[in-house]
């Protein structure tokens, strides 16, 4: 405080001789001699009150906290702890992150870092005003990283001109790990904050249902122990009880496992199906047509700058329809792009951009629905056997392909597998009739119907089930010999007894003829009352 006062007076002695022209004018020289040694002092003890003031107490640098690392990730304004829109730590304040492309690996090392499970939906979050300030990150991610920070990353931050922030939302109990997508791997839930496996005998497919519901996937395909690997960690002393309808996993009820014992490798694995979020609209098929994605409850127009034949193979996948055949460049939409390496499971999985790209239309190769294939006939000469249909011999039949009106034109091909024998029909009314005038051997086998159309400039082709048919004998055949067979089952019965009355009747007349006359008359008599009865 002294050092402080006399700095004051230091300042105010010069200024008193500064502002005095005629005392300046005159004691110029000594005033130069003068000033420096003040000014030095003055420095010091300016730089030791600056010292003295930088230095906090002891209690409140224990107060102070430290502000979080560069690139931290967080999410605001969600409806639970696994929701919201994305902001990120950058250069000292919490900034929305508003870059052009969003990763699926992306989403699912945020998740991990933030100790969530797996993910389920994202979407646009809330449009930034003009001129707000955001962080746009190009990151590229693996998906096992830990931390954004381990991907890397090329961060800037200015305006987010009128671009979207990112909105996620991710299951918070429950997750699949180890799995090829999205949809699958070694189930696990959360518990007292840490991730546990659930036993093979803990879960059945009506657990199934709520895991794939609550995940935002279709129904269960697989449920089996040790399908993506035993589960080397904790596993889950609970017993999952669920009656299929729930929303959630934690919704169930529970209970403590009897045997508290959980074999090496019996961690359930767990398949969903994809979901039902991909379509392909206007190609008359569901294997053909413009690529369109449900997103935030309406459907969106999907496209691509690039990458264009590998999303179509994402898409081909997702719905079922085999290989891509081909790609179309479709009008530039205001939906959303996507950029996939064409190993996903899902486009959900894909990489997403809400700016212009160019629309798609995708053909795939299962383009036709499979037909259908029947027999009939018009004398009665077909019935339904333990084996399937049954044709009697020397009857007509008919055997009739046809398919869902779905293209115009196309022909069938009648196949029969026991030989190399084979009819093409065209198709009419999407229909085709083969007619088999008598039945023989030769037509006992397996038939199949192969419909073929040259679509969209590419030859395309259906098979339907196979038919087992089976030629039997006739109803008339069959009915006289079961008449032949029951005459001759009588014949032999009236033969037989008659053969053993003959004997019997024998065998009492030696007898009489051994014991004298009067025996003899007896029997005479016995076997003429037996006679008349």
């Amino acid at each position: 405080m002294r050092e402080k006062s006399y700095s004051l007076a230091v300042c105010s002695t010069l200024q008193s001789k500064l502002y005095d022209s005629d005392l300046y004018m005159s004691v110029e020289p000594q005033l130069e001699t003068d000033m420096i040694p003040a000014v030095i002092l003055m420095i010091i003890f300016w730089s030791t009150d600056l010292q003295a003031q930088s230095v906090s107490p002891p209690d409140l640098q224990a107060q102070s906290v430290s502000p979080p690392a560069q690139y931290s990730v967080r999410l605001v304004d969600g409806t639970t702890s696994c929701s919201g829109t994305v902001e990120v730590f950058y250069r000292g304040e919490w900034l929305g992150l508003c870059s052009e492309w969003w990763s699926m690996k992306v989403t699912k090392v945020l998740f991990r870092e933030l100790d969530c499970g797996n993910v389920v939906s994202e979407s646009r979050g809330p449009l930034a005003e003009d001129g707000r300030r955001g962080v746009r990150i190009f990151s590229r991610c693996r998906g096992h990283e830990s931390s954004i920070t381990q991907c890397d990353i090329i961060g800037g931050r200015g305006a987010c001109n009128g671009r979207y922030y990112h909105h996620v939302t991710c299951s918070e109990s429950v997750r699949l790990v180890d799995g090829a997508g999205l949809c699958s791997g070694r189930v696990e839930v959360k518990s007292d904050q840490s991730w546990a496996s659930v036993c093979e005998a803990d879960f059945d497919r009506q657990d199934a249902e709520v895991v794939c519901g609550e995940l935002g996937c279709g129904a269960p395909a697989a449920l089996q122990g040790g399908l993506y690997g035993g589960g080397e960690g904790q596993t889950s002393d609970k017993e999952f009880q669920c009656k299929g309808k729930e929303s959630l996993l934690l919704d169930c009820d529970t209970s403590d496992r009897e045997n508290n014992t959980c074999l090496p490798g019996n961690a359930v694995g767990l398949t969903c199906s994809e979901p039902d979020d991909v379509r392909l609209v206007g190609g008359g098929s569901r294997c053909a047509g413009v690529v369109e994605r449900y997103d935030q409850g309406e459907w969106r127009t999907v496209g691509s700058d690039w990458n264009q034949r590998d999303v179509a193979a994402v898409v081909c996948r997702q719905l079922g329809c085999g290989s891509t055949v081909s790609v179309l460049p479709g009008n530039t939409t205001r939906g959303f792009g996507v950029s996939c390496s064409g190993s996903e499971s899902s486009l959900r999985e894909c990489s997403r951009s809400y700016d212009l790209s160019p629309g798609l239309t995708v053909i795939c190769s299962d383009l036709l629905v499979q037909p259908d294939i029947s027999l009939t006939d018009s004398m009665g000469g077909v019935s339904r056997g333990h084996q399937g249909p049954e044709v009697f011999r020397g009857y007509s039949f008919t055997i009739t392909c046809s398919t869902q009106p779905q293209y115009t034109g196309g022909s069938f091909l009648l196949t029969f597998t026991g030989s190399n024998r084979t009819q093409t029909q065209p198709a009419v009314n999407h229909s085709a009739a083969f007619l088999f005038p008598a039945a023989d051997d030769s037509h006992q086998g397996n038939y199949r119907c192969v419909y073929d159309n040259h679509v969209f400039s590419h030859n395309f082709s259906s098979e339907s089930e196979l038919l087992s048919l089976t030629v039997t004998a006739s109803r008339l055949t069959a009915f006289i010999i079961i008449i032949v067979v029951v005459l001759l089952i009588l014949l032999t019965a009236i033969t037989t007894f008659y053969l053993y009355y003959m004997a019997t009747m024998r065998k009492r007349r030696e007898q009489c003829e051994q014991h004298g006359s009067s025996c003899q008359r007896q029997c005479h008599g016995d076997g003429l009352s037996e006679l008349q009865s």
